[in-house]
């Protein structure tokens, strides 16, 4: 069975990006993570939409 949820650190790794970084992101709800408990998970999708919405940006912008 593939991975459906994932830790912050993994999000973290799967990006390359901070932990400061992930959460600024939260904060301005381009991630939105699921609260289990007090525990902050992310869906894959929710990953995967957040990296195809960087590139559909990049590319309006004409590839910065």
């Amino acid at each position: 069975m593939e991975k459906v949820l994932y830790t912050l650190p993994e999000v973290q790794e799967a990006l390359s990006l901070g932990r400061s970084k992930v959460y600024e992101l939260i904060g301005q709800g381009e991630l939105r993570p699921l609260r289990v408990g007090r525990a902050v998970r992310f869906r894959a999708q929710e990953v995967e939409a957040f990296v195809e919405r960087l590139q559909a940006e990049q590319a309006a912008d004409g590839g910065a």
